[in-house]
């Protein structure tokens, strides 16, 4: 498991597109202000707040980061990675999982099992952008 931290790479990645988000998080208000904050970032942002909303979105469209929280209703984070991983496989080393559960054993080991990258809540945002940042880089590394 790797757990982000802020600083660790540059502020953004560019190659001169606009990068495609999928954000699951069913906390209203942290949606909003992670859409916000992406979009004001020249990020492209679709939320969603379960996983079952999730996997329509994956598979209507391809995204270049997926930032999900774990805990969600009808279709938690480990659930919906499972059905990504079965649908666009490829979309699972763009995955950042964020949770305000970090002690859970069954999150830490999912998150070691499929070698995820976590963030956990409360994050800054500036912490978003870089691990943003760190999964592209990674993802492009890993083609």
């Amino acid at each position: 498991m790797q757990i982000a931290s802020p600083k660790s790479v540059p502020n953004h990645v560019s190659d001169g597109r606009v990068r495609k988000v999928l954000l699951l998080e069913d906390d209203v208000m942290l949606q909003d202000a992670v859409k916000e904050f992406l979009e004001s970032h020249f990020y492209d942002v679709t939320a969603v707040s379960n996983g079952v909303e999730g996997v329509r979105a994956v598979l209507n469209d391809d995204f270049d980061i997926v930032v999900c929280d774990m805990m969600m209703p009808k279709l938690p984070g480990d659930m919906f990675y499972t059905a990504v991983e079965r649908m666009r496989p490829h979309l699972c080393r763009r995955f950042i999982f964020i949770t305000g559960h970090r002690g859970n054993p069954k999150i830490n080991d999912f998150i070691k099992q499929v070698r995820g990258t976590m963030l956990p809540k409360p994050f800054r945002m500036d912490a978003l952008i870089d691990t943003i940042a760190l999964v592209l880089i990674q993802a492009s590394n890993r083609r």
